[in-house]
């Protein structure tokens, strides 16, 4: 049987991927329908939607990671890298992109991870 924990973990993967492949520009399906599994799935996640979240500071952010089991930190931290990065490129929100790069490197940190596609992004942010 799958717990609560293991099915958010699941969808946390399921955002991961799909904003992967927007960064990338290879969606899959239309944008529309990726915005609508976007919002129902910042739901499933955070219980609110991107616009609560974004207007959450970094270290409030912070604070619901920790409150989440350890083993899954570097889920979350790269699935909020990835909707910072992608929204704050989207929008031309530094502040997003900001955000991005401080999840990014806890990522990298949490994971141990060497990702070259994710220094390349935590690069890019910081050049702007």
């Amino acid at each position: 049987m799958i717990t609560d924990k293991e099915f958010t973990l699941r969808l946390i993967r399921q955002l991961t991927q799909a904003l992967e492949k927007l960064i990338l520009d290879k969606p899959e399906e239309s944008l529309m329908q990726k915005e609508l599994d976007f919002d129902s799935l910042m739901k499933d996640i955070f219980k609110f939607d991107f616009q609560v979240l974004s207007s959450k500071s970094k270290e409030e952010i912070i604070e619901i990671v920790n409150e989440r089991q350890e083993r899954d930190h570097k889920d979350y931290y790269e699935m909020l890298g990835n909707l910072f990065y992608y929204n704050g490129k989207v929008e031309k929100n530094n502040e997003f992109l900001d955000k991005a790069k401080t999840f990014y490197e806890l990522y990298l940190k949490t994971s141990g991870i060497f990702a070259l596609p994710i220094i390349n992004r935590i690069n890019e942010i910081a050049k702007n």
